[in-house]
C-alpha cells in the first residue's frame, strides 16, 4: 500500500475511533467529513445538548523502538484553529444558523501505540 493510502486509512480509521468516542459520551454526529470545497474539511460535526460541534481528528501511530510520536495535540496550530474557525462559520451559515448553545471546536487525538490499545483524547474548546 503506498504512504498517501495508509495515511488515509489511518485516519478514517482514527476518525471512526473517535465518532465512537463522541458517542458514547452522549453526543450526536450529525456529519462527517464535510467538505467546503477547497476551504478544507471537518471531519467530524456533533451536536451536545444545544450545543454545535466541530470536531477535527488527529491520528497518530507510535513510531521506532521508543514508541515515539507527535501528540496529536501539537498539530493544531494557530493557523489550523483558525481554519477549524472559518470552516465551523461556514457549516453553520450553510445549516440555518448557529444553535442555542452556540459553536464549539473540539480535537479527538487518537494515539496508536506499537502494542495494546488505541488511546482515544477528547480536548473540549481548543480553538
Amino acid at each position: 500500500m503506498n504512504a498517501s493510502r495508509a495515511r488515509n486509512a489511518l485516519g478514517r480509521y482514527g476518525e471512526e475511533l473517535a465518532a465512537r468516542r463522541l458517542a458514547e459520551s452522549g453526543m450526536t454526529v450529525i456529519e462527517r467529513n464535510w467538505r467546503a470545497g477547497r476551504t478544507g474539511e471537518i471531519d467530524i460535526v456533533a451536536r451536545e445538548g444545544d450545543a454545535l460541534v466541530v470536531c477535527e481528528v488527529k491520528t497518530r501511530r507510535a513510531t521506532g523502538p521508543a514508541g515515539n510520536y507527535e501528540h496529536p495535540m501539537a498539530a493544531v496550530t494557530p493557523v489550523k484553529a483558525q481554519r477549524l474557525r472559518d470552516l465551523a462559520q461556514r457549516w453553520v451559515q450553510e445549516h440555518g444558523g448557529a444553535p442555542p448553545g452556540g459553536v464549539r471546536i473540539d480535537l479527538v487525538g487518537v494515539l496508536l501505540p506499537a502494542r495494546g490499545a488505541p488511546v482515544v483524547e477528547h480536548a473540549r474548546g481548543v480553538a
